[in-house]
């Protein structure tokens, strides 16, 4: 293809926050490269309310329409080739999720999808995590949300099994795992893990992002379990109010990191995984990728026409 810029939206709409992701993706030949010009993030804990009500508030659901408001005329400056805005674990389980997405769409003329930890699974598999393994490997991902945290294993470049389960920082910090909970994403783990290869983890989230920076990594090295043991241990040893402080953490962010950790290290340990990569990329991420490749495969079809 000649070279070209196009320019994308990506809206997350989870369970601890709301991310708007402005992208540009310039391609030269065979090659493209993905930039995030403006990361815009809304701290809107929808997962408060409906992990312990079943339903969102009436003061968040004006909280979410007014942040999609907002992003709309952002949308509006910014002029991307195309968006999505993508609702996962909180929308997903609120009774009123339905009517909230159809009152955005009146309100702010943004089509919100939500989908299900599957076709998360598949919009983060989007970003090509795949090509850039090591073939005589195996791979778990670990996306860990407020709601629910989405597995993936990989191995010789293909996905082979993929299971959300609803274990998520909000819901630990309210109490609303269960033991078999804990349970049965020990035992999927388990079960799935593919043999006779190597096996490394994958992290995505902003709390991994976190920890991989309190863990002083360079960006291209894993953080050894040991590492993420003692990220853990420290962590448990600070108060709220002192991760804010020593550690510099965002209050929204404080209260959940250390119930992150625990499932990261739960995982590994299980797994009997000894590395994880931290390549910084989430489900907004993965729509860009989607849409730019939707975008590539309409011009081939169009030149193929010609």
């Amino acid at each position: 293809m000649p070279d070209s810029q196009q320019r994308y939206a990506a809206i997350d709409i989870g369970s601890n926050g709301v991310r708007l992701l402005l992208s540009r993706v310039m391609t030269t030949g065979e090659y493209c490269v993905f930039t995030k010009e403006s990361l815009v993030r809304m701290p809107i804990r929808l997962g408060a309310d409906v992990f312990s009500q079943g339903f969102i508030s009436e003061e968040k659901e004006d909280q979410l329409v007014s942040t999609m408001k907002a992003f709309f005329h952002l949308l509006q400056a910014y002029k991307p080739l195309a968006y999505r805005a993508c609702a996962t674990s909180a929308m997903r389980e609120a009774e009123n999720g339905d009517a909230i997405s159809e009152r955005i769409r009146k309100e702010s003329s943004l089509q919100l999808e939500i989908i299900d930890g599957g076709k998360e699974a598949e919009m983060i598999f989007a970003t090509h995590v795949a090509e850039t393994l090591q073939a005589d490997h195996a791979y778990l991902y670990i996306d860990v949300g407020g709601g629910s945290t989405e597995l993936t294993y990989f191995a010789e470049k293909q996905r082979l099994a993929s299971r959300s389960f609803p274990i998520g920082t909000v819901r630990l910090l309210n109490a609303q795992v269960t033991p078999s909970d804990w349970d049965a994403m020990q035992a999927w783990i388990l079960e799935n893990k593919p043999q006779n290869l190597d096996l490394d983890a994958i992290g995505s989230g902003g709390n991994m992002n976190k920890i991989f920076r309190l863990a002083g990594k360079a960006n291209d090295k894993p953080v050894e379990l040991e590492k993420l043991q003692s990220i853990d241990e420290l962590l448990k040893t600070y108060t709220i109010e002192e991760r804010i402080r020593i550690m510099h953490l965002r209050p929204d962010r404080a209260d959940v990191i250390i119930h992150a950790s625990k499932i990261f290290r739960s995982i590994m340990e299980w797994g009997q995984i000894t590395n994880i990569h931290v390549p910084q990329f989430g489900l907004a991420d993965g729509l860009v990728h989607h849409m730019h490749d939707n975008y590539i495969s309409s011009q081939l079809h169009l030149n193929k026409d010609v």
